[in-house]
């Protein structure tokens, strides 16, 4: 007797019998191979042995609508169904041995399920049951032909694919690296790894609902190659052996190891990899300056060293000069939090938040070792930043800090801006040079010049120098040069246009940042001096201020200097020595210094005069809409402008109307009964860009006797009744097609429209209601001053 093996896809023994399968009887049904068991005579029994697993019973539904009991056997090795008996089990178990329970007759192996070669996928594994099997065995000979085989392809195991390896939780992160949570919050920080999202949480955890936080494992694994990570290890061994040093009282060793054995690192490489252009540095500019600014307010205790303030104080104020010095301030708003700021850099907005010169409380539930390790690599950053900013601008970095000065609390005034003494060529030789200041008229005495054309020289000079070039040279004298119109007309005019208002927008940004340039300012004592004093000189202003409370370095030495022109208080009245002074120069409060840089103009210093209400502070980084009510005093100015030019354009149309009213008159008896306006007038009033129209109407009108002014009166009346009609029309049509759309929507669309419409009816009723009671506040005052002037 011979006995055959057989062996699962996975390469996994399941099978031996004494006869091949390919011979054994196949089920119509399925086409899976009978084996037979119990059933029958001795003859057709077949000697087996099956190495399988099996699963507990189910009920199978056929394509005939018939049910069928399958006792399912699948591989030891890779769980894949091999095999399925029908009404009993193959083996019996204990339990169904006490209760008489006899074997299956018969086991039947599914098609295509085992194979003969260990490590070979069998052909009916692979067959297309769409296709006839004479177009399977014509491709299986055409395989076997060529020599293909089937191998066996790598078995997936479980959590080795998808979500769980693609993600990594925190703990399986810091086994991975070996390091504390305290390093690898740290790391991250440094490196701008932060957690991530899966799809699906519960396959990226294995099957677990636990919240958990999720890191790449791409990144995980990029942070094992981190020359940081072993300077942290390092740092970490050098604190044990300090730790170790204070414990057995050894304090002078421990200092020795503290001074010269403490592992030092830089993030230089850091920043060059996160941030590989200029313009990249420039995204995280912003919280950079403004934690930078943050800490520079912060008392120094045992959380924060104030050698850190001391750096930040040191960065905020190199940033505020380089903003002075370039004059790149262009938005200033004073809110609770602190006073934002806004300057252009690159041609890209840099905000930060400055926060009130008051004693900060340091709160107790702030974690702020995460806050100095993004401090850490802001200064890094910003080092980086400045110098290229310092650069740029012909200047030297870091700029030298004068103690003298800031002993005395000069604050901004102890830098000294000294420029380079020399610029880096392009061969590497360092040239000494002055440093060229180009200003905007240079610039449009040099745009002018291109535009002009040099008047040609006279005959006999150009012959005699052509007669000196060919002595001279040999060669022939060139042509003269002819200048020939542009034949691209559009793209001339385009050029001119893109030029008159780059000419125009440099005026205006000029303008703007010498917005205090010609005047000087004073700060009393109870002002804040370091936030007007950076927006004072950033647009172009001298500022001074009292010395004995607001530090030295005051260019004006007292407040009876005739060179000041505006002098800042912050107090209900003016002081009386102020008074007796009778100088020429304006009181404000702070906020007009604000103000009028924001509205890039001088407003009127009446509304900010001590002890005066001032006007409403708007923020100038929200634009309003155009129906929402504003409070400002720029609103009420164009609406002041507003009224006196509709009072002057009523006056104008009612002497026109005088002038119209007797000219008819005495023209009436003269001109002949005729009906007019006449269809010529009406087509012209409804087409005013139409000349040949307009001169029909002319030429008709003179034909009828009637003079040119009734008719260009009449003209005017036309224009004015079709554009009445039409608006009539066009509101009618209007409220006609949203009637209809009304009409048209579904339930949920027309409660959503209704809704929309009564928020925007809200929204201008409030508006009307703010507007009428802003037009009683302008009455009463009025009224108000008329009185006291009487």
């Amino acid at each position: 007797m011979q006995l055959k093996s057989y062996y699962c896809i996975c390469g996994e023994f399941i099978l031996v019998v004494d006869k091949p399968i390919d011979l054994l009887p196949t089920r119509k049904t399925d086409g899976s191979v009978i084996i037979t068991h119990n059933a029958g005579n001795e003859s057709t029994k077949r000697k087996f042995k099956v190495s399988a697993i099996s699963q507990t019973p189910c009920m199978l539904q056929r394509k005939d609508g018939m049910c069928e009991r399958q006792h399912r056997l699948s591989c030891p090795r890779c769980t894949v169904v091999v095999a399925y008996t029908h009404n009993a089990p193959l083996f019996l178990s204990k339990q169904d041995i006490k209760l008489g329970t006899k074997e299956a007759d018969y086991i039947y192996i599914l098609k295509g399920a085992l194979s003969d070669v260990q490590g070979n996928i069998p052909t009916e594994a692979l067959q297309d049951n769409s296709r006839s099997p004479a177009t399977n065995n014509a491709q299986i000979k055409r395989e076997k032909a060529n020599g293909e085989e089937y191998n066996m392809g790598r078995i997936t195991k479980k959590n080795e694919k998808g979500a769980v390896k693609n993600y990594m939780t925190r703990n399986q992160a810091i086994k991975k690296l070996q390091i504390s949570l305290a390093d690898f919050r740290r790391l991250c920080i440094l490196k701008g790894i932060f957690p991530r999202e899966p799809r699906n949480k519960k396959k990226a955890n294995k099957g677990s609902t636990a919240p958990k936080a999720f890191y790449y494992t791409k990144d995980i694994v990029y942070l094992q190659h981190e020359p940081l990570l072993n300077s942290l290890r390092e740092y970490k061994s050098f604190a044990k052996k300090i730790s170790k040093l204070i414990g057995r009282n050894e304090l002078v060793q421990a200092k020795a190891i503290e001074d010269n054995q403490k592992p030092e690192y830089r993030l230089d490489h850091i920043i060059r990899e996160r941030y590989p252009t200029f313009q990249s540095t420039l995204n995280d500019l912003p919280d950079a300056i403004s934690l930078i600014m943050l800490f520079s307010h912060l008392p120094a205790n045992s959380r924060i060293p104030a050698d850190i303030i001391d750096n930040c104080a040191k960065l905020s104020a190199q940033w505020q000069l380089y903003v002075m010095r370039t004059k790149s301030l262009r938005k200033i708003f004073l809110s609770i939090k602190g006073v934002y700021f806004e300057a252009e850099v690159e041609g890209r907005p840099i905000r930060w938040l400055v926060p009130y010169m008051f004693t900060q409380h340091i709160p107790e539930d702030v974690d702020f070792r995460i806050l100095m390790t993004f401090l850490e690599l802001y200064q890094t950053l910003t080092g980086f930043v400045f110098y290229k900013l310092y650069n740029d601008i012909n200047l030297v970095y870091p700029p030298p800090l004068d103690i003298d000065k800031d002993g005395t609390g000069a604050g901004i005034g102890a830098f000294n801006l000294r420029e380079a003494s020399g610029a880096l060529t392009k061969s590497g030789e360092d040239d000494v040079a002055e440093s060229a200041k180009v200003s905007a008229k240079d610039v449009r005495k040099q745009i002018n010049q291109i535009g002009q054309t040099a008047a040609p020289p006279a005959d006999d000079q150009l012959e005699e120098q052509e007669n000196v070039q060919d002595d001279q040279q040999g060669l022939p004298a060139p042509e003269e040069f002819v200048e020939q119109p542009s034949k691209n007309v559009e793209a001339s005019t385009d050029i001119g246009q893109s030029l008159n208002t780059l000419l125009a927008n440099s005026k205006f940004e000029s303008a703007r940042a010498n917005l205090f340039a010609p005047y000087t300012f004073y700060l009393s004592r109870e002002v804040t001096r370091p936030t007007l004093e950076f927006v004072i000189r950033s647009f172009g202003g001298q500022v001074g201020w009292d010395m004995t409370t607001l530090g030295g370095g005051s260019p004006v030495p007292d407040e009876t200097d005739a060179r000041i022109t505006h002098m800042v208080v912050d107090r209900p009245h003016l002081p009386a020595r102020l008074k007796e002074l009778n100088l020429k120069r304006a009181y404000i409060q702070p906020q007009w210094i604000v103000d009028s840089a924001n509205a890039g103009r001088l407003l009127p210093t009446e509304p900010y005069a001590p002890g005066e209400t001032l006007p409403p502070h708007m923020s100038p980084f929200e634009v309003a809409d155009e129906e929402a009510y504003v409070p400002g005093l720029e609103i009420e100015e164009k609406e002041a402008a507003e009224d006196e030019e509709e009072g002057e354009e009523d006056e104008d149309v009612q002497d026109e109307d005088m002038q119209e009213d007797e000219e008819e008159k005495e023209q009436a008896q003269e001109a002949p009964k005729s009906k007019y306006p006449t269809e010529a007038l009406i087509a012209a009033a409804q087409n005013p860009n139409d000349e040949s129209l307009h001169d029909a109407a002319e030429l008709e009108a003179e034909q009828l006797g009637i003079s040119h002014d009734v008719f260009e009166a009449e003209l005017k009346k036309a224009k004015k009744s079709s554009k009445s009609s039409k608006k009539n029309t066009s509101g009618g049509k209007e409220k006609e097609d949203d009637d209809m759309a009304h009409l048209m929507m579904g339930s949920k669309q027309r409660k959503l429209y209704n809704k929309v419409k009564h928020s925007q009816k809200r929204q201008t009723d409030e508006h009307a209601l703010l507007e009428s009671k802003k037009k009683d506040i302008k009455k009463k005052q009025q009224k108000d001053k008329k009185k006291k002037s009487t």
